[in-house]
């Protein structure tokens, strides 16, 4: 069920919140074994804020578009009693005495929360499988990865255990998975979402955001916390007219899954046939972002977490490593790639003189097996975390909003993904384009069978 599916059903008294909190709870004990999507299960807390909300609604009382609705929250997000372990040993017993304001916001609305889900540790990396908490799994196929770091979010909302969960971004952690998922992420403006309550990662690249099944319960999401929201949400029948749409003629149409490549094609001729205007864009230089983004994480990650390096057993060994690569990194090289940045974000930036929306594949192959380290592209070899970062990486650099939503499916039968890119503030765009595109496809009801 969608969000609005779920609220009406509460307000027309065909549904009580005790009884959905009663079957979310129940599905998640049974799918929470294969998947790990959570690390913690909030049972008490929502039982007690279902009966809460049933009472609320018996006296006519609504408490917003979330009342009633189950969402669950990315484990590095604070959670006021309830621990949050960032997916590492080291906070593994941290409890926060306050809610992220994400958090509060959601809570709000009404939404009842039922735990906090599974994330590569320190939400540094794509793969989700954690050496502390265990692998997350994809539900498409439980020998795959789910992506990350948001995995266990992006598992979450494609096993239907919630319709709405939220996110971490700083390098594609959203729009990963939802792409190896086949679920909606949305990664807002830089700062259009408050980050207060979220444990840093990258400080000027870190982005919170939100995970659903469809596009319309990420613009309903989002109108709860963005800042300066606009309140729009796609009508029952979005289109494209009009709409300006850019597709790559370089970057992010090279060494890419010829399945992938041949879903992403279709789309675009489906938003033509939308009516969108098409156009192919030579983007400047993209890569050069990739270089610049990749500099930056490193040294703020590591100028963070660098103060537990006197506990290295605790750290599992991938982000050990990637920590003490970051230490290496002089200051002026840090110095000169955020110069760099701000020369490319010039550059960057004149695209929209002539465009409302870029699109582009979301990642270049689909969900790796667990433990796969690398992925061949013809006779090129490139390494797991680099390929599933290569399309989404420049947009955190450049602090865009950007959405990944499914476009297709293999002949394995897992998701593609498409990313739709817009200006800075203009996710009401991405979204109208997404739900458009969401419509035309007709993939959305498609789920895994678990």
């Amino acid at each position: 069920m969608t969000i609005t599916e779920i609220g009406d059903a509460l307000r027309g008294k065909k549904l009580s919140a005790r009884e959905l909190t009663e079957e979310t709870l129940r599905r998640v004990a049974k799918a929470n074994p294969r998947l790990n999507a959570f690390i913690t299960v909030t049972e008490a807390e929502a039982r007690a804020r279902a009966a809460a909300l049933d009472d609320d609604l018996a006296r006519g009382i609504v408490r917003g578009p979330l009342h009633g609705v189950p969402i669950a929250h990315k484990d590095n997000i604070f959670t006021r009693g309830v621990r949050t372990t960032s997916g590492s040993k080291i906070f593994a017993d941290f409890v926060p005495d306050r809610d992220a304001v994400i958090v509060s916001q959601l809570n709000d609305a009404g939404a009842i929360v039922f735990g906090k889900t599974g994330l590569h540790e320190f939400a540094y990396g794509i793969t989700s499988s954690n050496p502390h908490y265990g692998a997350i799994r994809n539900p498409w196929d439980l020998e795959r990865i789910p992506g990350g770091s948001s995995g266990g979010s992006a598992a979450a909302v494609a096993a239907r255990l919630v319709p709405l969960a939220t996110g971490t971004d700083t390098g594609g952690s959203i729009r990963i998975p939802a792409s190896f998922c086949g679920v909606v992420g949305l990664k807002p403006t830089y700062e259009r979402v408050s980050r207060r309550g979220v444990m840093p990662l990258g400080l000027t690249l870190d982005h919170a955001g939100l995970l659903a099944g469809t596009v319309r319960d990420v613009a309903l999401g989002f109108s709860l916390i963005a800042k300066h929201a606009s309140g729009y949400l796609p009508g029952a029948h979005a289109d494209l007219r009009g709409m300006r749409i850019g597709v790559p003629e370089n970057f992010f149409v090279e060494r890419i899954a010829p399945e992938v490549m041949s879903s992403f094609r279709a789309a675009v001729q489906t938003a033509a046939a939308l009516g969108a205007h098409v156009t192919e864009i030579r983007l400047p230089d993209p890569e050069a972002l990739n270089v610049v983004g990749r500099i930056a994480q490193l040294s703020e990650v590591s100028a963070l977490l660098a103060r537990y390096l006197d506990r290295p057993g605790e750290f599992g060994p991938d982000v050990l490593v990637l920590v003490e690569q970051g230490r290496l990194i002089p200051a002026t090289d840090y110095l000169n790639a955020q110069r760099v940045r701000r020369a490319l974000a010039r550059d960057f930036s004149k695209i929209w003189m002539n465009l409302d929306c870029l699109m582009t594949p979301a990642t270049p192959i689909t969900a790796p097996k667990i433990g796969e380290m690398s992925v061949a592209f013809s006779s090129v070899t490139e390494d797991v975390r680099t390929a599933a970062t290569r399309l989404t990486r420049p947009f955190n650099v450049l602090g865009w909003p950007a959405l990944a939503m499914p476009c297709g499916f293999s002949s394995a039968s897992l998701p593609i993904g498409l990313q739709l890119v817009a200006p800075p503030q203009q996710e009401d765009t991405l979204l109208q384009a997404g739900a458009a595109l969401e419509d035309a496809f007709g993939i959305a009801g498609r789920h895994p069978s678990l």
